[in-house]
């Protein structure tokens, strides 16, 4: 009679049609199998495991985890260099001419620079600090750094300031001189934040100008207060 538990293409086709029971297994194929349940425990946790817990852990593994886990342990290291690049910023620093080449020009590969030539004792100079370093914390990705005009461009006149000049990789893309530009002291924040992101240095949330939105209500407000031809003739009679 022939063996039921034999390697046969024969038994293979019975255990599908469910006429012979399922093959018993030696003890070797369940030490292996143990093996591998083993293995693909150490794998499926290695995932979520820290830099540091895998240096700890490093010793546990066999030398296929160790392949795989070299290179999870790379992605999650270009992961981290890129989050810190990322964040690398976050505040407005202060330059002055002789620091230009390295903080602008020099800058660095993919990176937006947003430069501010200012002058003390001009409010909306003092406006447009301010609003600066609220967008460097909300994008801290960019770089944003102010100067005291004469310091970067000798004999740099008033009138032209604030001044805001945009830099990617070097080179300039975008330029923002004079307090018409701006709309005087009644620039906001979101408004600044509307004005870079057309320069590409941000990706806003903003769906629209904000700007836009101001001068519509006062659009509305004037035609509400400007009475119609209609209203003029009943006044008449």
């Amino acid at each position: 009679m022939q063996d039921p538990n034999a390697d046969t293409e024969w038994n293979d086709i019975l255990r599908k049609k469910g006429i012979l029971p399922p093959k018993e297994q030696t003890k070797e194929e369940e030490v292996d199998g143990e093996q591998i349940l083993q293995q693909q425990s150490v794998v499926k946790t290695y995932e979520d495991m820290t830099l540091e817990e895998l240096e700890e852990n490093e010793d546990d593994f066999n030398e296929e985890d160790e392949r795989a886990i070299e290179m999870y342990r790379q992605q999650r290291i270009a992961q981290w260099q890129s989050t810190q690049l990322r964040n690398k910023f976050g505040e407005v620093l202060e330059i002055s001419g002789q620091d230009y080449v390295q903080e602008v020009t020099k800058a660095g590969k993919d990176l937006w620079v947003v430069l501010h030539l200012y002058k003390q004792g001009i409010p909306l100079c003092a406006l447009i600090n301010q609003h600066l370093t609220g967008l460097a914390r909300k994008f801290p990705d960019v770089k944003f750094i102010k100067a005291i005009s004469t310091t970067c461009i000798p004999n740099y006149p008033d009138k032209n300031l604030p001044s805001i000049f945009v830099y990617f990789e070097g080179d300039i893309r975008a330029q923002f001189i004079g307090p018409l530009v701006f709309g005087g002291m009644n620039l906001s924040k979101d408004e600044l934040e509307w004005k870079l992101s057309e320069s590409g240095a941000i990706k806003t949330e903003l769906e629209e100008n904000p700007r836009k939105q101001i001068e519509d209500q006062l659009m509305s407000s004037v035609r509400c207060s400007v009475p119609s031809k209609k209203d003029s003739d009943s006044d008449d009679e």
